[in-house]
């Protein structure tokens, strides 16, 4: 069988509380581990979407809205959706599983998660990635 569910491919959750939220796998284990005996991956997301923005904002308006919330999350496979799309975003350095087990270092983590996110929607790449599922 085809392993289509890489590393840096563009998803949407489908079920819980980022139900309809977009993400992108940073690691996963087609095997499954000792905790979670299925298929799963490590996916971070955006948890609030950039705001538009108009030419007449200021500049202390448009830096708000153009702010990006993130998510870490585990995830089950039957619980994604992928999508044709990849998300060139170096995160495997800052998501990890160790990151999840102490509310401390799964802050920080979402912190930088938020950081390269946030640059990646100013540099205008990606622009699918960063729009609110409308459906």
């Amino acid at each position: 069988m085809v392993k289509f569910l890489k590393p840096n491919k563009a998803v949407v959750v489908l079920q819980g509380r980022f139900a309809g939220r977009k993400a992108v796998i940073v690691r996963s284990f087609d095997d499954g581990t000792r905790d979670r005996p299925y298929g799963h991956c490590l996916v971070a997301g955006v948890a609030k979407y950039p705001k538009k923005v108009i030419r007449k904002d200021s500049a202390k308006k448009t830096a708000k809205k153009s702010s990006v919330k993130a998510f870490i999350k585990l995830v089950n496979y039957n619980h994604i959706m992928p999508t044709r799309y990849t998300l060139d975003v170096d995160l495997k350095d800052v998501v990890t599983v160790d990151a999840l087990h102490s509310r401390d270092s799964k802050v920080t983590a979402a912190k930088e998660t938020k950081a390269r996110f946030e640059e990646r929607f100013k540099t205008g790449k990606n622009r699918w990635f960063f729009t609110k599922l409308r459906f």
